[in-house]
């Protein structure tokens, strides 16, 4: 499904942290509906294949941090915004391995447009899934994660997915740090902590093009697991 609702709304940005993905990153930038985003920052986190030009070519803003970490390319992204577009009301948060559905945006900023809400979380697990689109390990720890969060935060989420909207006054007050696999459950603790009224949309989510430089290893997976129980009992 293709949303094309043309209507007057707010200055809307969008953040894709891309590690590697000359293959995707094209038809992530091409499927974001251009009459609700005023711009797309493809933040290159330290590549060595053709992302820059690829997102260059698609038209997207490109921006280099060169320091690896998913928060880092993330943090880059904030700074840019703050610096050269203050008065930017939304920041969308959207992968670069056209694993989700940009063409959902609109989906994921009317919560905060029409309702007032100052965060959306897109949530794959109330969405339709690929088969194969998510590891055991990725719907286990998203299951362990939201069930702490709501344990010792207060707050029902059913997914930490990486397809997000949160008012850009609110982003920067909650005071994100984590440079890595921590950034998705601090940025929902933290806005638990600053009592932001948030949701969850559902959104579809197919597999990635290419493999994943989280869960498509062992390393990775163990490494991001840890990060994101650490961050949790570290705001506590």
């Amino acid at each position: 499904m293709r949303f094309v609702l043309e209507r007057q709304q707010p200055e809307i940005r969008v953040i894709i942290p891309a590690f590697n993905e000359e293959k995707s990153i094209a038809l992530v930038v091409r499927d974001i509906p251009k009459s609700w985003v005023k711009e797309i920052i493809v933040v290159n986190n330290a590549s060595t294949d053709n992302t820059v030009d690829r997102a260059k070519e698609a038209g997207a803003t490109v921006l280099n941090e060169m320091t690896p970490g998913y928060g880092n390319a993330c943090l880059k992204g904030i700074s840019y915004i703050t610096e050269q577009h203050p008065q930017t009301d939304i920041v969308v948060f959207l992968d670069g391995d056209y694993s989700d559905y940009p063409d959902q945006i609109p989906l994921l900023v009317e919560p905060i447009i029409d309702h007032g809400f100052d965060m959306v979380i897109g949530s794959r697990a109330l969405g339709k899934r690929e088969s194969g689109s998510m590891t055991f390990p990725q719907v286990f720890g998203n299951w362990l994660a939201t069930t702490l969060l709501r344990l010792f935060y207060g707050v029902k989420y059913t997914d930490l997915g990486p397809f997000r909207a949160i008012g850009f006054k609110q982003l920067q007050a909650i005071g994100m740090v984590d440079r890595d696999y921590g950034w998705t459950v601090e940025m929902q603790l933290k806005a638990a902590k600053h009592k932001l009224k948030t949701t969850e949309v559902a959104v579809n989510y197919k597999r990635r093009i290419g493999v994943s430089k989280v869960s498509g290893t062992v390393k990775g997976t163990v490494m991001a697991g840890y990060k994101i129980l650490y961050t949790i009992f570290k705001y506590l």
